[in-house]
Formats: C-alpha cells, sequence, structure tokens
C-alpha cells in the first residue's frame, strides 16, 4: 500500500480545498467524456446506412468482432498511457479523447442492436439509469467509508484475464456460449473497478492526474453499461 504522506503531491496528502478542487476536476472531466461519447453516438447514428454498413462488416467473419477487440484494447493501452503522462496535458487530454473515440466506436454495433433489432425501444435508456444509479451508490459508498480499495486491483487484474479469455474462447468455440451469468459476473468487475479507481482518487491520484483519473472512471462506467445493457437485451 501506498504510503500517502511520502509524496507531497498526492491527493492524500494535499489540503482540503486541493483535494476538493482534484475531485471536482475529476468529476467534471468525468461528466464531459459520457456527454461526448454521447454525442459521438447520436452523430454516428445520423449516417445513412449506418446500420447496414457495421452490421455488414461484423458478419463477413466471425473473427471480425474479436479483431475489432484487439484493437481496442491496443488503443485502450495507448489512451491510458498517454492520459498517465506527467509532462504534458495536451497529451493526457489527447488520450481521453482518443479512448472516448474507441469507446463510441466499439458500442456501436451493440446500441444499434439495441435501438433496431430489440423489442423494447427503451432498453437503451434504462440501462443507463441503472449504469448511472449503480455508479453514484458505489462513489457513495467509496467516499463515505474513505476505505482503501486498492487491494482489489489485483483480483480485478485476474478477473479481467479471465474474462479477455472467455472471450476469446467463445469465437473459437461456437458451443460456448457465455450467457447472462458473464454479464452478470462483467457487472461485478466493473462495480469493483469503480470503488478500486475512485479509491485511488482519494488515496493514491497524485493532484495533477485529474484527467487520467476521470479515463479510469469512464471505462468502469462503460464497462458496466456495456454490460447491464446486455442483460437487458437478454430478457426480450
Amino acid at each position: 500500500m501506498l504510503d500517502s504522506y511520502s509524496n507531497p503531491y498526492l491527493v492524500a496528502a494535499s489540503n482540503e480545498s486541493v483535494r476538493a478542487a482534484f475531485i471536482r476536476k475529476t468529476y467534471t472531466h468525468l461528466a464531459g467524456a459520457i456527454l461526448a461519447f454521447v454525442a459521438i453516438e447520436w452523430a454516428l447514428f445520423q449516417i445513412p446506412g449506418i446500420q447496414e454498413t457495421v452490421f455488414g462488416l461484423l458478419a463477413k467473419s466471425r473473427f471480425s468482432w474479436l479483431l475489432v477487440l484487439g484493437v481496442f484494447m491496443f488503443v485502450s493501452h495507448i489512451a491510458n498511457k498517454w492520459a498517465m503522462s506527467s509532462t504534458s496535458l495536451s497529451t493526457q487530454y489527447l488520450g481521453l479523447a482518443i479512448y472516448v473515440v474507441a469507446e463510441a466506436l466499439i458500442f456501436l454495433p451493440l446500441l444499434l442492436f439495441a435501438a433496431y433489432k430489440v423489442g423494447d425501444p427503451e432498453v437503451i435508456g434504462k440501462a443507463g439509469i441503472v449504469t448511472l444509479a449503480m455508479f453514484g451508490g458505489l462513489t457513495f459508498v467509496a467516499f463515505t467509508t474513505k476505505k482503501d480499495f486498492s487491494f482489489l486491483g489485483g483480483m480485478l487484474k485476474v478477473g479481467f484475464f479471465i474474462a479477455i479469455g472467455l472471450i476469446a474462447a467463445s469465437f473459437f468455440f461456437n458451443g460456448l456460449d457465455l450467457g447472462i451469468w458473464f454479464s452478470g459476473a462483467m457487472v461485478l468487475l466493473a462495480s469493483g473497478s469503480i470503488l478500486y479507481t475512485t479509491s485511488n482518487i482519494i488515496h493514491h491520484y497524485r493532484t495533477d492526474q485529474y484527467v487520467a483519473a476521470s479515463l479510469g472512471l469512464f471505462a468502469s462506467v462503460a464497462l458496466l453499461f456495456w454490460y447491464i445493457l446486455q442483460i437487458f437485451m437478454s430478457r426480450d
């Protein structure tokens, strides 16, 4: 565990006004990232024939989506690395912007399917409300208990590696249906990630890392929304 008082530039070692400013900046950037994500999705939905184009590209091979996931993971790694930069604020913002665009693109097929193929026209909105409610609850827990959830880091890494392995295996073995139980497990994993990242905001981030903090939260919220939407869609 990090010693907050060994580094005067950590948020936890700063005075109350600095901590409040860091938290305000972090959640303002998170809100901006979510709004940008929504705006990009709205713009993509306005492109004529976008539904046929996207589904047509993914239908060319059952490995098309696996390739998309691979590219997304690579871009995410670069974006996160840039967002964590300690030398350039513009590089941090570029990392956050690239990540938001990457999330919007990878979400597009799922949102198109939810909008046009699922019987409930309000399924996206319902999933969004549940996601925001869960995020609010988890944030409340992290801030009110002030518990350091950094111990979750190792478990989350193992969980994500297992999830990636199962997702990859599902493309190679047609009989492997991940189903609603996998989505439920991923909701728990995303919830743990929100607690972990929020705890880091309180205890371990430096005062100049609000862009990276907002990216970490946005990634966790996006993951939570993805699998909550999957669960809602499976009910129709």
